[in-house]
């Protein structure tokens, strides 16, 4: 029996009863969700409302469309991990007009056809969290994520050492996938 056993032990007993899962804890990504939070102000600051005022560059902006935008993820899971989002704030799917909609689509299209060309992945991830309880970072302004995908790019790097390793700088990725766009 290890030195921690005890701990651990004393630890389930206060609890509750054990369910059988393992956990894997990562308070790291705590500094992320508190990031998005009030600022003090009347309302919080959209990080979605606010890029599309900022230069191409400042705000990882890929490409910009007639009612949405692709923009690199701050916080990517791999390289040339972008965001469509409408330039509307609106925070569900249903809430989309028919011009918005068919516009995420085809730029979620265009985007993996880009990245396909540029980065070369053996495959994507495409989502939507809806809502917090979804896994939604920021809830308040729907964007559909688009992760390109290569055997063997997930480890638990960080997990045990609260590091991502990510082999290209931002603002390479997006000047990257910016210039194969056309």
């Amino acid at each position: 029996m290890s030195e921690t056993q005890p701990v651990i032990e004393a630890a389930s007993a206060f609890a509750g009863v054990e369910d059988g899962f393992e956990r894997l804890w990562t308070p790291h990504r705590m500094a992320y969700i508190d990031s998005h939070h009030d600022t003090g102000e009347s309302t919080p600051v959209c990080p979605f409302c606010a890029a599309p005022a900022r230069t191409d560059e400042d705000g990882l902006i890929v490409h910009r469309g007639d009612t949405a935008y692709v923009l690199l993820n701050l916080f990517p899971y791999n390289p040339g991990h972008v965001l469509v989002c409408p330039y509307r704030h609106v925070a569900d799917y249903t809430e989309l007009t028919l011009e918005e909609t068919v516009e995420i689509a085809e730029l979620t299209r265009k985007a993996m056809e880009v990245t396909r060309r540029a980065l070369k992945p053996d495959g994507f991830n495409l989502g939507m969290n809806q809502g917090a309880v979804a896994g939604a970072g920021i809830a308040a302004h729907l964007h559909q994520h688009i992760v390109p995908r290569w055997g063997g790019d997930s480890n638990f790097f960080p997990i045990i050492a609260a590091t991502k390793a990510l082999p290209s700088l931002l603002s390479d990725t997006r000047n990257t996938l910016s210039g194969a766009w056309s």
